[in-house]
């Protein structure tokens, strides 16, 4: 039999109600109260997804092009750091000479 020739094949259960909870379910096993989003704080600090704002997400056409930008400007940023950390260096020794 093909899925599609049977309507009532794998549908999912509507819910009447959000606040209800599936029939395998009984409200006795659960000995705290029910809280939405309990854990959400906690799987944002251990996760490291960054969403971006449309505007810049729109400069980019994938995940690997926001990648390859981001690095670049690191090397950068790390390159300008070092040559302002000799260039200090430099002006230092020539103000003790």
């Amino acid at each position: 039999m093909r899925a599609k020739d049977n309507e009532d094949y794998m549908k999912k259960d509507k819910l009447s109600s959000r606040n209800e909870l599936r029939g395998e379910y009984k409200r006795a096993d659960f000995t705290g109260p029910l809280v939405q989003g309990k854990y959400a704080r906690r799987l944002r600090e251990a996760s490291n997804i960054v969403v971006l704002k449309p505007d810049v997400a729109a400069a980019f056409p994938n995940e690997e092009a926001v990648n390859k930008a981001l690095r670049s400007l690191i090397k950068v940023a790390q390159a300008t750091t070092s040559l302002t950390k000799q260039s200090n260096v430099r002006s230092k020794k020539s103000r003790c000479a």
